[in-house]
């Protein structure tokens, strides 16, 4: 009896350290879950053909890149073959983990939301021709005052519209919140309209400069479920403006600016996500700078970011 309970209290003083151990070993091994993705527009400056964006994403060392509908559109439309850029992502060992699309499917008029719905099948079915499975889906068209005000119920109607043709497309879209929008414009309202479109499919495209821009707060990630989030626009922004005062173009590297993205990074983590961190900017001075050296420091400050999470 006395040597059992001599082993209960050696276990039992032994419990602390060996869960501050397992939570090390979970903070350590946790990173190596995520994917490094290129968003094209970080080198939209640069002018490169698809081919030319592929072949950067892969000679930096990314694992993925996330192109814009209307570069693989002017790709196709100059000739070039989806087939063979399938092909090229492929051996270059890229995953397309996404793509920016731009269709009106949120839109208030139905004739014009009709006609976004097949602007959104065209783009899926590009995606997918190139090897992806998802895409974004943001409030075009509901992102002015002149557009009215987008119901979230009504939201969450057409979000299901949009889920059901990727269904049929094998290519998800992503609801994506735009921070200087009239509508859908905070991670809250998108949260909501995810949850009520009813359908196993939906989730979210989150980023920080939108975040930040809507007024959202960061302690909001913490409430994702990391497996409804596929992709993660990463990002940072400077400081000292109103946040109603910064557009895309104040985007910097990860780590250059003021916001929490270490924090960010790990609750994202710590809530399952296992995705693509994709870096998405539109800094102008970067467009003027050599796209190698661009996608170079953007993928180590991404890695820079994570490792400090």
């Amino acid at each position: 009896m006395q040597t059992s309970r001599r082993s209960f209290l050696a276990a039992a003083a032994a419990a602390p350290a060996l869960a501050t151990t397992a939570a090390a070993e979970h903070h350590q091994s946790a990173p190596a879950d995520v994917r490094y993705c290129l968003n094209t527009s970080t080198v939209r400056g640069q002018n490169l053909s698809v081919p030319q964006q592929v072949d950067l994403a892969a000679s930096a060392g990314y694992d993925g890149i996330e192109p814009w509908l209307r570069d693989l559109d002017a790709y196709a439309e100059g000739g070039g073959s989806l087939a063979d850029l399938k092909t090229r992502i492929a051996d270059a060992g890229l995953r397309v983990e996404s793509g920016i699309g731009f269709a009106k499917w949120s839109v208030n008029d139905n004739a014009e939301r009709a006609a976004g719905l097949e602007a959104m099948r065209k783009d899926m079915q590009t995606i997918a021709a190139v090897g992806g499975t998802r895409i974004a889906a943001p409030p075009i068209g509901m992102h002015t005052p002149a557009s009215g005000t987008l119901d979230l119920d009504a939201a969450a109607e057409r979000y299901n519209a949009v889920l059901r043709l990727g269904e049929e497309t094998g290519v998800t879209p992503q609801l994506e919140f735009w921070g200087p929008a009239s509508n859908l414009f905070k991670l809250p309202q998108a949260l909501y309209v995810a949850a009520a479109a009813g359908h196993p499919d939906a989730c979210l495209l989150p980023d920080i400069y939108h975040m930040f821009r809507g007024g959202t707060s960061f302690d909001a990630v913490g409430l994702l479920a990391g497996t409804a989030v596929h992709c993660f626009h990463l990002n940072d922004y400077p400081g000292g403006r109103p946040r109603e005062q910064y557009d895309d173009a104040d985007r910097v590297y990860p780590g250059e600016g003021v916001a929490p993205v270490p924090a960010v990074i790990r609750s994202l983590l710590d809530s399952g996500f296992a995705g693509a961190l994709s870096l998405e900017l539109f800094n102008k001075d970067y467009w003027k700078r050599p796209a190698e050296e661009v996608a170079a420091k953007g993928l180590a400050a991404m890695k820079a970011a994570v490792a400090a999470a």
